[in-house]
């Protein structure tokens, strides 16, 4: 396994007296680890080593099944490989999965990004296809979630070739932001407690700036994720990963802020280019019932891709983060159509 990716500081705010966060990337690795330690599945992980000297911090699960077409996961904004902990044995038991942290998040490499959006999307995009190329993969079954739907769904624009199955789980950047404010839905409460604190700043800065307040204001804004986790961790393990992997200096995070409109809004709104795919890469929507992101977007992009085959699909009882509201059907929705393709 290689050497941990200690970030250094840069701009003023991430360098601004840096103990006064109570986070390193080696705290990341340990509370990682204690998660990735509830895998039964033979696992392998590590850091892949892009030309560019990026690295992308890679997890594998049941290397040995080298049979089927892969499934490789991507995860959203502010997450990493950790948050795919209940899904990750389930989806590996009849195929090889791959889930990495995208460059500028978790414990891979943190650059300094395009300022515009075209320039961060594709740097992003770009990220995924070295990545994949250095791993030796021919082609995937490829799956995001959120943020990671957004750049999955641009990867397989520029590389259809590679993408067996797109599932794009409550994917954000999709519709076009509306004109009329009676038709915007609702942030997430504690996006609208964030943004009023910190205006245009970073989306997650106030967990830098709160110090070692930080790791408590995760748990009080999103007390919801140690629910989900319940029946893996009954302590705050969620909570700081969470923390850890959004207190480090804010890469990913500041390119994901030059690609949003607002927060519930893409600068480049994917359904104005999902016609772009090639019609043959078969697309599956799936979200939760009771999420904030505008779920008729997958009847709109059936209708961009009238000789495609896309289908839509709701989970009951599941907001956002469907894979962890509601894991066991997400999980047997996942597994048909990954069966679907071989």
């Amino acid at each position: 396994m290689a050497d941990d990716l200690e970030q250094q500081p840069q701009g003023w705010l991430s360098s601004w007296l840096p103990a006064w966060r109570p986070t390193s990337m080696s705290q990341l690795k340990n509370v990682e680890a204690r998660i990735l330690q509830c895998l039964q599945n033979k696992f392998l992980a590590r850091y892949v080593s892009l030309p560019n000297q990026n690295k992308i911090w890679t997890v594998t699960v049941s290397p040995e099944l080298r049979d089927r077409t892969p499934l490789v996961m991507v995860h959203g904004f502010g997450g990493g490989v950790g948050l795919w902990i209940l899904n990750m044995d389930s989806l590996s038991a009849r195929r090889t999965l791959h889930t990495f942290d995208l460059l500028g998040f978790g414990r891979s490499s943190r650059p300094t990004f395009p300022r515009d959006p075209e320039g961060a999307e594709n740097e992003f995009v770009t990220s995924i296809e070295t990545w994949r190329e250095t791993m030796g993969i021919p082609s995937m079954i490829l799956l995001g979630h959120s943020l990671g739907g957004f750049l999955a769904t641009s990867y397989s624009i520029k590389y259809p070739e590679r993408v067996k199955h797109l599932i794009l789980v409550d994917p954000w950047g999709f519709p076009l932001r509306p004109t009329d404010p009676s038709e915007i839905r609702a942030p997430p409460t504690w996006f609208k407690a964030v943004a009023s604190v910190l205006g245009r700043s970073n989306p997650l800065a106030v967990l830098r700036i709160a110090g070692p307040w930080g790791p408590g204001l995760v748990q009080r804004f999103r007390p919801d994720f140690k629910r989900k986790f319940a029946d893996f961790f009954e302590d705050d393990t969620i909570s700081e990963y969470i923390y850890h992997c959004n207190a480090q200096n804010p890469s990913g995070e500041t390119a994901f802020k030059a690609m949003m409109e607002s927060f519930g809004w893409a600068r480049r709104p994917m359904l104005e280019r999902i016609h772009l795919i090639r019609k043959d890469v078969p697309i599956t929507m799936i979200y939760g019932a009771n999420t904030w992101i505008d779920t008729s977007t997958g009847k709109k992009v059936k209708l961009q891709r009238p000789d495609s085959y896309v289908r839509d699909m709701e989970i009951e009882g599941a907001s956002h983060h469907v894979y962890a509201d509601q894991p066991h059907i997400f999980n047997a929705m996942v597994e048909e159509i990954c069966d679907s393709v071989d």
